[in-house]
């Protein structure tokens, strides 16, 4: 089995010339607890492994990722123009050849592109970033009428895994009331279970995004497919791309 059948390709109505693959926790050479396919140099595995499992999808890529250094905000890189190691949660390209990554072990990858296959974003979703406004950045990057995209939902943690306190609810609601539907209580002490998928869904459809697909998966509870941090603790990183052919 080769590593492709390892991959996840998105299943989306995107334009010919756009071309994305979703990584899962297999086909590489990593050890436990990064086994197997860890993309992430900043989680302890040993450096020649994560570096060899870069070079194993190159075969697969017409050039080098740009690989973000992720903090949960909202800063957008341009892809076409950034080098590697930029500081940044999503990122956009509207070259030929430029390719987009985000990495992610529970939280929400989100790819998008416009119907005329002239550019491509990655978004890393999660709570934080999410509630910060991460998809309008980068949308708001794009440049493009946010009826013309289309989105795209990788593997993240499902709702019955995700618990969170009082002050994600109130974070998400402050901005959208319908961000309460995302949210079901859990006890007494003031938790909730967080449907990450809805509440990214629900950014989209207020910008005016309609055509969204994907979301069918939990990384917790897929421990055979993909890494959770929620769940391990120590653990790989998966990624998600997405560029121009």
């Amino acid at each position: 089995m080769g590593l492709l059948d390892h991959c996840i390709t998105p299943n989306w109505p995107a334009p010919a010339n756009v071309k994305a693959l979703q990584t899962t926790r297999l086909g590489g050479v990593s050890a436990t607890p990064y086994d197997t396919l860890n993309l992430g140099l900043h989680v302890g595995d040993d450096s020649v492994r994560v570096n060899r499992n870069r070079q194993s999808l190159a075969p697969f890529m017409p050039s080098e990722p740009v690989w973000l250094e992720q903090v949960h905000g909202t800063v957008v890189a341009n892809a076409d123009a950034a080098a590697c190691r930029v500081q940044a949660d999503a990122c956009i390209a509207r070259q030929r050849g430029s390719v987009c990554v985000v990495m992610t072990a529970d939280c929400l990858p989100v790819l998008m592109c416009d119907e005329a296959g002239t550019v491509v974003g990655a978004v890393h979703a999660g709570w934080k970033g999410l509630a910060a406004g991460v998809i309008e950045a980068t949308v708001r990057a794009m440049e493009v009428a946010p009826q013309k995209l289309l989105a795209w939902f990788g593997p993240a943690i499902g709702q019955e895994a995700f618990e969170v306190g009082a002050e994600v609810r109130a974070a998400f609601v402050g901005h959208q009331a319908q961000a309460a539907e995302a949210f079901i209580a859990h006890g007494n002490d003031g938790k909730y279970h967080a449907d990450i998928y809805l509440l990214a869904r629900q950014r989209l459809h207020m910008l005016g995004i309609e055509r969204i697909h994907g979301g069918n998966y939990c990384t917790f509870h897929q421990r055979d497919k993909f890494f959770s941090y929620r769940r391990d603790g120590v653990t790989g990183r998966m990624g998600t791309f997405i560029w121009l052919a």
